[in-house]
């Protein structure tokens, strides 16, 4: 039976060589064609395709075997279609998101060949750790790809990205863990680590090439450019492997972008469901108090309220589309706003998506009600809980997900009845002063809890880098962020106004990143220049 596209974004392609680049695949995937049959055959029945025409195939075989994505290898997905796919590169805008893709890419493959050359010399430790170290923080290019770049791609109906691109994407950061374990779990086996090492380069640059040749220039055709707009401030709250971005030059925060025109759209359906029952909201919607559950709320109070949580909170509703997340200062996983009204099962790994699947319909059935889960690493303890939500007639109306970051939590011993005002930094409240009943047997428990604080911003003696005294300070490329935190508590709070990727100082990821990062490892994550950063600093503490 023909396949149809349905997408009407590739409607104006030739239906007839879509057609005939199914059926090949179709032959080859059955076993009817060899690989050089296959290939000879697209060769002289379909020619040159584009990468559109690609895409668009690729998205018939996936509509065609919904759980292909799953029991194909696929590394082999462009086997047949090797060599004839045409893809122009144009010339884009520097900080256009699919340029810092680009870019991303090209530091990457500079890494890689620096790999190669010391594959040539005697192993040793340290030039490979360091390498590894840079490697590891390519996580972020799959992470930004996943919340931005495919959900923008499933709205114009193309998700073959988020199935069988995310499982290679998974695949090789799984690879760079393991290669980076090996490295630091002290007495290396050379061979062992050489063959980790292999597997990961040859899976990236593979990727890498699939990215190149089909994922941007697809991307370009089906993304309008007011999108790719909108998607950079999402992009920088993310981050950037190892390059440069260009300044947005707004004025608000990266939690405070388009607020305004949200909230008009809500406060527009709120309005009417009011006037339907013969109520008006004639003041400022901001303003306007509602009835909630138990009490009285503005608007403004309640998305203060979730942005002050101590906990992530986010809300899929019972047609299984992601509608809300709490834009906290400290999440535990990243997150942009691409991922709202995304189907669910396009924001999970294909390897996780089962026992999503699961969760909601067991959730939707009434068999559960709520299922946990919690990750254990050295120095890190999240919980993550799922709620089913139901009305009070019983109906299923969505689920709850509530993440936390307890390592804090899971630390404290005795009591404390006495209230004591401390500089507390963690990510729970954000580094300001908090107030805590304690009791007089709460020694043991307070000595805890300042060990904690002297974990996450140093070791608590004069580790400080700064010169010493307080006297003027020389702020230079190496110099550690703990020892400048140490001096200027503030700055831990400041820094994020200076670039949103900052705000992950207030995430669990601190405790991990405070004791070695510089601040040339700043300017690298963060992709600013490394004298611009330094001069804001500078500017900064100038004021403390």
């Amino acid at each position: 039976m023909e396949e149809k596209i349905t997408n009407t974004t590739f409607e104006s392609l030739d239906q007839n060589k879509l057609q005939r680049m199914l059926h090949i695949k179709q032959q080859y995937d059955k076993g009817v064609l060899s690989l050089d049959e296959a290939k000879n055959r697209v060769k002289s029945e379909v020619g040159r395709i584009s990468p559109e025409e690609f895409a668009a195939a690729e998205q018939m075989f996936k509509d065609e075997d919904p759980d292909e994505c799953r029991n194909e290898d696929v590394r082999t997905i462009l086997e047949v279609f090797d060599g004839l796919i045409q893809a122009d590169e144009p010339g884009l805008p520097y900080g256009h998101p699919i340029d810092a893709y680009r870019r991303e890419n090209k530091k990457m493959k500079e890494l890689l060949q620096r790999g190669d050359e010391l594959a040539q010399k005697p192993f040793i430790l340290n030039p490979w750790l360091e390498l590894m170290e840079q490697i590891i923080q390519y996580k972020v290019h799959f992470s930004r790809k996943q919340n931005q770049l495919y959900s923008a791609l499933e709205r114009k109906g193309f998700d073959r990205p988020s199935t069988t691109m995310w499982v290679y994407d998974d695949e090789i950061r799984d690879e760079m863990n393991s290669a980076l374990e090996i490295l630091r779990n002290g007495d290396v086996n050379p061979e062992f680590f050489f063959d980790a090492y292999r597997q990961m380069t040859v899976d990236l640059r593979d990727l890498m090439e699939k990215e190149e040749l089909i994922l941007y220039p697809t991307s370009l055709k089906l993304i309008p450019e007011e999108e790719f707009e909108e998607m950079k401030s999402g992009d920088r709250e993310i981050g950037f492997f190892l390059i440069d971005m260009p300044d947005l030059n707004q004025r608000t925060s990266p939690e405070e972008a388009k607020p305004v025109a949200e909230q008009t759209g809500l406060m527009d359906d709120l309005a009417a469901l009011l006037a339907k029952y013969g109520q008006n909201i004639e003041t400022d919607p901001k303003e306007k108090v509602l009835d909630v559950a138990e009490g009285k709320l503005t608007l403004e109070q309640i998305n203060l309220l979730f942005r002050h949580l101590p906990v992530d909170i986010s809300f899929v509703d019972e047609n299984d589309l992601v509608k809300f997340y709490t834009d906290t200062a400290h999440r535990v996983f990243p997150r942009s706003k691409g991922v709202i009204g995304r189907e669910v099962r396009n924001c999970h790994p294909p390897k996780s998506l089962h026992m999503v699947e699961e969760i909601i319909e067991k959730f939707r059935s009434g068999k559960e009600s709520k299922a946990e889960f919690w990750i254990n690493k050295p120095g890190l303890f999240i919980y993550i809980v799922y709620v089913a939500v139901r009305d009070k007639d019983g109906t299923f109306r969505g689920v709850m997900e509530m993440m936390q970051d307890c390592t804090h939590i899971r630390q404290l011993e005795g009591e404390r009845r006495l209230l004591t005002w401390e500089e507390v930094q963690q990510q729970q409240n954000g580094g300001e002063k908090v107030g805590v009943i304690q009791s007089d047997q709460s020694y043991q428990s307070t000595q805890n809890h300042q060990s904690y604080k002297n974990d996450e911003i140093g070791n608590g003696e004069n580790d400080d880098d700064l010169n010493g005294g307080d006297g003027p300070i020389v702020i230079t490329a190496e110099t550690k962020l703990k020892s400048l935190l140490q001096r200027y508590p503030q700055l831990k709070d400041d820094l994020p106004g200076i670039n949103p990727r900052f705000s992950m100082l207030k995430s669990p990821m601190a405790r991990v990143v405070l004791p070695i990062a510089t601040l040339k490892m700043m300017s690298e994550q963060s992709g600013m220049p490394q004298q611009e950063l330094i001069d804001k600093i500078q500017d900064l503490v100038a004021t403390y």
